[in-house]
């Protein structure tokens, strides 16, 4: 399997099991979260959402310097909403990943504007799967800590 379609599975199946995650938490606990200096449940779920459009314009090597999100100024509803807000943009992500062939993964180098660090192309898409991971386990997290069940996503 070529290199990018690989890194595609991965991140679609990290993604197929974090929509299983959010679809398990209640409109009663959307606004729940462990402390006052974290995310909501829902706002993580949007910053998860919402980052595909960012990645897409960083791997794509755009400028960052005006980024403005589609997601600024839309308010929070409910799951459902935000992730359907999010598919045309995830689609995006996945086709400009699967675009990339082995040499550019390995020669190109992407700065993350966050931080200024430099990483291969590969690799940088590679921490993008890590982030939504993360933030997986930090939402089982904030499940348990509600006390609500926490879905089954090792299937």
């Amino acid at each position: 399997m070529e290199e990018a379609k690989l890194i595609c599975l991965n991140l679609e199946e990290i993604r197929r099991r974090s929509i299983v995650l959010w679809r398990g938490l209640p409109e009663d606990f959307y606004n729940w979260k462990p402390d006052d200096d974290a995310m909501t449940a829902l706002e993580m779920i949007r910053h998860v959402l919402a980052a595909d459009y960012g990645w897409t314009k960083i791997i794509k090597g755009e400028d960052m310097s005006n980024f403005k999100s589609p997601w600024d100024g839309v308010p929070l509803k409910n799951v459902g909403q935000e992730i359907e807000m999010a598919v045309p943009y995830r689609e995006e992500f996945i086709n400009t990943v699967k675009s990339f062939s082995i040499e550019d993964l390995k020669s190109t180098n992407i700065i993350h504007p966050g931080n200024g660090k430099e990483k291969p192309l590969g690799q940088y898409i590679l921490r993008i799967g890590y982030h939504e991971a993360v933030h997986a386990g930090q939402f089982i997290s904030y499940l348990r800590s509600m006390k609500l069940p926490r879905p089954f996503i090792w299937d």
